[in-house]
């Protein structure tokens, strides 16, 4: 099997979403877009988004962002206002969705140039659907959480999933493990120890009186909540 190459995510300084070359009507965009990054990694200070954000004009425009309502500023501490809320978290759900469909469908390994501009263009409509049709993924392939959408909330299923569930698949189909989610870190040591792992191609052998499931050579017995956290796409 072909060696996947490191997703690297197309992160900049301090972690945040690489700098994407825009027309000036999305600077604000991306500049919510970093602070809702920053956000998660604790450094939402001016001084520190001054020093990571990389983008032409920052300052006046994060100024431009406190004056209309977006963001507010206090003893040099950025704050997003509920608008601003909103929008970044449209944002980043769509770009880290743009990732993981390069990323799980194209096997692209550095997508971060093409979700940069899928984040921008994207009706929350089809972003749901992207959603869906990955499986409802709870996490970019860099490791980031991807905002939760309605779809999620209420499991809607509109369109097959090309990501489920391996307790989905029939006996006898393959199929390619994309993420997993287990409920520990002891149970993902455990998985990884038997090469189940994202990227291994996995066989269903039988689901009763246990779930068995076949690697390469190697059979082996699973509980059916483990088949539950282990998603993948099926191969021919």
């Amino acid at each position: 099997m072909a060696e996947r190459k490191r997703f690297h995510g197309g992160e900049g300084q301090a972690g945040h979403p690489a700098l994407c070359v825009l027309p000036e009507v999305e600077k604000e965009d991306e500049i919510l877009e970093v602070l809702w990054t920053l956000r998660e990694e604790g450094m939402l200070k001016w001084d520190n988004i001054l020093q990571s954000c990389q983008i032409d004009g920052c300052e006046e425009a994060l100024r431009g962002l406190n004056k209309n309502g977006w963001i507010d500023v206090k003893d040099q501490v950025v704050e997003l206002l509920p608008k601003g809320e909103k929008r970044a978290r449209e944002l980043v759900r769509r770009h880290r969705l743009s990732l993981r469909m390069f990323f799980d469908l194209f096997a692209l390994d550095s997508a971060e140039a093409e979700a940069c501009k899928f984040e921008h263009i994207l009706s929350p409509e089809v972003t749901d659907s992207v959603c869906t049709l990955l499986g409802h993924p709870p996490n970019s392939p860099d490791g980031k959480p991807i905002p939760r959408g309605e779809c999620c909330a209420m499991f809607r299923q509109e369109m097959k999933p090309l990501v489920a569930p391996l307790a989905d698949l029939v006996p006898g189909e393959q199929a390619k493990i994309v993420f997993i989610t287990p409920g520990s870190h002891s149970r993902l040591d455990r998985l990884s120890a038997m090469g189940v792992v994202p990227g291994s191609i996995v066989k269903l052998h039988q689901k009763k009186p246990s779930y068995v499931i076949q690697l390469g050579e190697t059979m082996i017995a699973v509980d059916k909540d483990i088949t539950k956290e282990i998603f993948v796409k099926k191969v021919k």
